[in-house]
């Protein structure tokens, strides 16, 4: 998941948390019964999660571009040839 794909992850996230809690609090008030409330609240998470956590591809539409491997000289270097860590 690119940067891209995790902040349009993070506004589907919050935005279907915020739409179910509204439409559970407000059949919740109506019917006069909390646990509808909370049914519903639990509803938009569970669909929430279902759309967000897995890496769909949507969310790896600008992948990044990492630097090539670059070989590094230390390998070839002893331990007495390195300097002391200073303290």
């Amino acid at each position: 998941m690119d940067y891209k794909g995790q902040k349009l992850a993070e506004q589907i996230f919050q935005g279907i948390i915020l739409v179910s809690a509204v439409i559970g609090f407000i059949y919740g008030f109506i019917t006069e019964q909390f646990g509808w409330t909370v049914y519903i609240f639990m509803a938009g998470v569970a669909l929430s999660c279902l759309l967000t956590l897995p890496p769909w591809p949507m969310y790896r539409r600008n992948p990044l571009k990492w630097l090539p491997v670059q070989e590094s000289g230390t390998d070839d270097k002893k331990p007495a040839d390195r300097k002391p860590k200073r303290r």
